[in-house]
C-alpha cells in the first residue's frame, strides 16, 4: 500500500511538472532568459578555473589597453584592462560572482522576513495586521534606492551592509503579497477542516496556509532578484556598496567614470554585464508568472 502511495505522489510531481514546464516553454523569452541565467551561474561557478588573471592584479605596463579586436589591444588581455591594468574579462566573471552572492541573500533575507510579517498580518488580523502594514506602506513610501542610501549611511559602507539595506527594502513587497494571500485562503475549507482537526496557530500558518501562497512568492522573488542586482550596482557606483577593489559591476562603473571618452569599453562591458543578467532573470520571471498564475494558463 505504501509503495502504491508513493508511486502515486511520484506520478503526480512529474505530470506536474510537465504542466509547469509547458506553459513556462510556451513563453520563448523566458527559457532564452532561463538559459542565459544558467550560462551566468555557470560562469560564477567556474570563474576561479577560467579566468585568464586574478580579478585584482595589477599589470603595471598595460594600462587601458583596448580589446583584443581593437587597434592596440593583445589577446592576453581580450576585453581590456582598465585603469590600473586588471583584466575587464576576469573581474566581470568574478563580478558575476558577486552579483548572484548578492541576488542570493537579499532575496532570502527580504523573503524570510516578508513572509513572517505576511503571515502574521493576515492570520490574526484586526490591530496586528493594521500595525504591520502601517509600517511596511512607511517604507514603501520613500523611494527604494534613497532609502536604502540613508540606511548604508547609517549602516557604514560595504557590501553587507549595501545587502542588508536593499533586503529590508524589499521586504513590504513579499509582506504585502503573503497577507493578500494568507487572507485569501484562511478562511476556507481545508483550512476549517485543519482547525477542527486540532491544529494550532503554527502548524496552520506555516503547514497548512503557507503552502498554497507560494506561487506569487516565487514570481516576486525572481523578479526581485533582479531588483537587488541593481539596486546593489546603483549603491556600488554611488560608493556606498562593494569597495574597491572588490570586482562588482557597479563599482567598475564608478571607478571607470573619468575614462568614458578615452577608453569605451571599461564602462560599456559592467554595463552590459548589468543590463543582461537584469533582462534574462525578469524574462524568466515572465515565465514563472505565466506558468505558476492560473488565471494565465492558456487552454
Amino acid at each position: 500500500m505504501t509503495e502504491t502511495t508513493n508511486t502515486s505522489a511520484l506520478s503526480a510531481r512529474r505530470r506536474a511538472f510537465a504542466e509547469f514546464w509547458f506553459y513556462f516553454s510556451e513563453n520563448r523569452g523566458a527559457v532564452i532568459g532561463l538559459w542565459v541565467f544558467v550560462g551566468l551561474v555557470l560562469l560564477a561557478l567556474l570563474a576561479p578555473y577560467i579566468a585568464p588573471h586574478s580579478p585584482t592584479a595589477q599589470n603595471r605596463g598595460a594600462f587601458l589597453v583596448p580589446p583584443m579586436w581593437q587597434e592596440g589591444g593583445t589577446s592576453q588581455f581580450i576585453l581590456g584592462t582598465d585603469a590600473v591594468g586588471r583584466d575587464m574579462l576576469s573581474r566581470l566573471m568574478y563580478g558575476a560572482q558577486q552579483s548572484l552572492f548578492i541576488g542570493v541573500v537579499v532575496v532570502s533575507i527580504a523573503l524570510f522576513g516578508g513572509i513572517i510579517l505576511g503571515l502574521v498580518a493576515g492570520f490574526f488580523g484586526g490591530w496586528v495586521d493594521a500595525v504591520i502594514m502601517r509600517v511596511m506602506d512607511v517604507v514603501l513610501a520613500f523611494p527604494s534606492l534613497l532609502l536604502a542610501l540613508v540606511m548604508v549611511a547609517i549602516l557604514g559602507p560595504g557590501l553587507m551592509n549595501a545587502m542588508i539595506a536593499i533586503a529590508i527594502v524589499l521586504q513590504p513587497h513579499f509582506a504585502r503579497l503573503t497577507r493578500a494571500a494568507v487572507m485569501a485562503e484562511r478562511n476556507k475549507e481545508y483550512v476549517m477542516a485543519a482547525r477542527v482537526a486540532g491544529a494550532g496557530r503554527v502548524r496552520l500558518m506555516f503547514r497548512t496556509i503557507l503552502p498554497n501562497c507560494l506561487a506569487p512568492l516565487i514570481v516576486q522573488g525572481t523578479l526581485s532578484f533582479s531588483n537587488a542586482v541593481l539596486d546593489a550596482a546603483a549603491l556600488g557606483f554611488l560608493g556606498m556598496g562593494a569597495q574597491p577593489p572588490t570586482p562588482e559591476w557597479g563599482t567598475m562603473l564608478a571607478e571607470a567614470r573619468e575614462f568614458i571618452l578615452r577608453a569605451w569599453w571599461v564602462v560599456t562591458f559592467p554595463g552590459l554585464a548589468i543590463l543582461i543578467t537584469v533582462l534574462a532573470i525578469n524574462l524568466v520571471g515572465d515565465g514563472l508568472r505565466d506558468a505558476l498564475d492560473p488565471k494565465l494558463k492558456r487552454s
